[in-house]
């Protein structure tokens, strides 16, 4: 047996809060986690709403019943099969993205790049692979992608803020899982600042707030 791959098109969802145009000074993209979707999460923005800025929420391209067979339709970034090809569909899609809705809005526009949980290495992916210009990283309950080298990159990344948030009660970030982002970020010679607060393994209001 021999595997063999084509390109195709595809259809590509995502979701969008503000009104795209030169009014728009604060620029989001945020990408959800595994198991989720994309309208539910951009719910969690709602508080940064306003007339200058602009949040889009790309969906997954793999969806799946959460149950099995039943249960709400959920989506995911990547699996470990043919993770490549989904890694560079992924990249492709969220450069698409960019590529749009870059141009409609004012020229020092910001531009701030969420990851939550998987989607953080969603992120990451996207800028170790093409490079967009960015003013803001927010890695939000995930980790840096322990296969990639990021020495090479480290002046373009350092060159915005980058930020690690976590919830003090998330049980998917232990300890020995922090103090590995933390000589991770070293080796590579990136600059992160952390950032911790009350909760658990979702976006809470109050810590996004902080970076309205």
């Amino acid at each position: 047996m021999e595997a063999h791959h084509i390109k195709i098109e595809k259809t590509a969802h995502y979701y969008t809060l503000g009104q795209a145009g030169p009014h728009i000074k604060k620029f989001w993209i945020v990408c959800h986690g595994y198991g989720q979707l994309a309208s539910t999460f951009l719910e969690r923005f709602r508080a940064l709403e306003a007339a200058d800025t602009f949040i889009l929420a790309p969906e997954g391209l793999s969806r799946f019943y959460w149950g099995g067979f039943v249960g709400p339709v959920v989506a995911s970034w990547m699996t470990s099969k043919d993770r490549l090809d989904e890694i560079a569909d992924y990249c492709q899609y969220l450069q698409g993205l960019y590529d749009h809705y870059l141009p409609q809005f004012a020229p020092d526009v910001q531009i701030t790049l969420l990851g939550f949980s998987q989607g953080t290495a969603t992120q990451c992916r996207w800028l170790h692979r093409l490079q967009p210009r960015f003013d803001r990283l927010l890695l939000w309950a995930g980790l840096l992608p322990d296969d990639l080298d990021f020495r090479p990159l480290a002046e373009y990344l350092n060159a915005g803020e980058l930020h690690f948030v976590y919830g003090l009660q998330d049980p998917l970030l232990t300890e020995e899982r922090r103090n590995w982002q933390l000589g991770f970020e070293r080796d590579n010679g990136l600059r992160f600042t952390h950032h911790t607060f009350a909760g658990k393994h979702r976006v809470e209001e109050a810590a996004l707030l902080q970076f309205a």
